[in-house]
């Protein structure tokens, strides 16, 4: 009789077991491969249309064009989308509920791009993707679109947000056709929000997210954006740094003069920039304004977290093509545990073709700051004017008047703008498990989980309104050009962040 109970308490175990798989809930991983393998050659036509639509938030008319592609995508895939409107473009919310579903997550997807300079992309325009194959001795081979269906793993499409982020929206759209074609049935609620203004800072979305609680209510948040760690391993991330920009601006002559008749005479704005600047960090990169750093530490458990990352910092230097690292940490992870201060452009006269013997009449600097949790960005802001103001400048928040600039020596603007704050989600959440459970199941090892990516995505509003713990998915390859000219996603990225997508999908919540 005990005999039978056994047999009969195991039956039922592979029958729930295999009761998910007939419901499409888990899938082999064999299945996963040749399914991801499938419907990537499928998407490729979705991904170069999306890929089409140039989308530089500051042209709200082609933002536009991708509001309507993904209101028309989203829609063929069963959900309903709402716009919801800010002051300048909306962001688009897409739902589809779930019979049974106990719980909701919500799904956040990039469609704006960087700007673009067309003189340095080596092809037709950023908007027309481009498949190429790595060089015979170096660079890249361009061929024809139609050589995409017998691709392989490093060739590469080119174009603007292949990468970022537009890439792995073609991804998720290809895992829900995936999975529908699987009868896979998720056993939870789908939100996607649409950010089309994430490259601007995502300004409106702090207000958006506070007006629409009830309409962007869900237990947790997955990002999908960003590359994997260097590797190229399954990755999963647990938080990001914050971003604050600054712009400073000298002042020398009301109008550029030639430096023959007022050299030794004017002052030069750009080398008063230059030495305001240099002030900010020692030689090794760390910031020398007092107070930058306090209230960041390293514990022995935080520690412990950072070094099972398994980077190669010889690798990361190589590929860098740099000979030394700054040295605000000893090691990369620890690095961006820390706020940063970085002159991200600096503009002043003229160079190259249009250079002239003149003494400039300003001088720029544009300064990001990336955040963390530890520390106030308005107080590193207040910090880094009251250096500025040290250094015997009388700062404005706007150009100075010639009654101003005669009356004294040295005279700056400075503003200021706070995007967003960082956020940290702990490995062991529920979101956390979950994700690790969907790629061990794919890849059929544990993912790198980071504690804290360097860059920022704009999700704290939504862990501080919504109150929802978060973790990005990241897909695309770490050297694909990411915010510069000729950047590309590598098709074997394109096909593992398919599969990656479609076990997300069909791994029960």
């Amino acid at each position: 009789m005990p005999s039978l109970v056994i047999l009969r308490t195991c039956f039922t175990v592979l029958l729930l077991s295999s009761g998910c798989m007939l419901h499409g809930q888990q899938l082999h991983k064999n299945q996963l491969d040749k399914t991801a393998a499938k419907f990537t050659k499928s998407s490729f036509p979705i991904l170069k249309e999306l890929l089409s639509i140039p989308n530089d938030a500051f042209y709200p008319e082609d933002i536009e064009k991708n509001v309507l592609w993904c209101e028309q995508a989203f829609g063929e895939r069963n959900f309903s989308t709402t716009r919801i409107p800010t002051e300048t473009v909306p962001l688009l919310l897409a739902e589809r509920k779930h019979k049974k579903a106990k719980k909701t997550v919500l799904i956040y997807l990039q469609i704006d791009g960087q700007p673009v300079d067309t003189t340095r992309w080596l092809q037709e325009t950023p908007y027309t993707p481009t498949l190429k194959r790595p060089g015979k001795s170096v660079g890249w081979e361009s061929l024809p679109w139609s050589a995409i269906m017998e691709y392989q793993d490093d060739w590469r499409v080119f174009a603007r947000s292949a990468s970022d982020a537009k890439g792995p929206v073609a991804m998720f759209l290809a895992a829900l056709d995936a999975a529908e074609e699987l009868r896979i049935n998720p056993n939870y609620h789908i939100k996607v929000i649409m950010d089309f203004e994430e490259e601007l800072g995502s300004p409106r979305l702090p207000k958006a997210v506070t007006e629409n609680t009830d309409l962007l209510k869900a237990d947790m948040l997955i990002i999908f954006d960003g590359p994997r760690h260097i590797s190229n391993k399954p990755t999963l991330t647990f938080g990001a740094r914050g971003i604050a920009t600054l712009q400073l601006t000298t002042y020398g002559p009301v109008v550029p003069q030639h430096s023959g008749h007022f050299g030794n005479y004017a002052p030069n704005p750009a080398l008063r920039l230059s030495k305001v600047l240099a002030s900010m960090k020692d030689d090794d990169g760390r910031v020398m304004i007092p107070g930058f750093y306090d209230g960041i530490s390293i514990d022995p458990e935080t520690e412990k977290i950072l070094r099972t990352v398994p980077d190669n910092e010889e690798l990361i230097r190589y590929r860098l093509q740099i000979a030394r690292a700054d040295k605000v940490a000893d090691y990369y992870q620890a690095a961006i545990q820390y706020p940063s201060l970085n002159i991200r452009g600096m503009q002043s006269g003229w160079i190259d073709q249009e250079v002239r013997t003149i003494i400039p009449s300003w001088a720029r600097a544009e300064i990001d700051m990336r955040l963390v949790l530890e520390s106030d960005p308005n107080r590193l802001i207040g910090l880094v004017k009251s250096h500025i103001a040290d250094q015997g400048y009388h700062l404005l928040d706007r150009v100075p008047t010639k009654g101003e600039r005669l009356k004294y020596p040295k005279i700056a603007t400075l503003t200021h703008e706070i995007s967003y704050q960082s956020f940290r989600t702990d490995f062991d959440s529920e979101v956390g498990l979950w994700l690790a459970r969907a790629l061990v199941h794919a890849f059929g090892e544990d993912p790198i989980r980071i504690r804290m990516s360097g860059g920022s995505i704009p999700i704290s509003p939504f862990v501080t309104t919504l109150g929802i713990p978060a973790v990005t998915v990241p897909t695309v390859n770490k050297d694909n050009n990411q915010h510069s000219p000729n950047e590309n996603l590598r098709l074997g990225n394109y096909r593992e962040g398919i599969k990656t997508m479609l076990a997300i999908l069909a791994e029960p919540l």
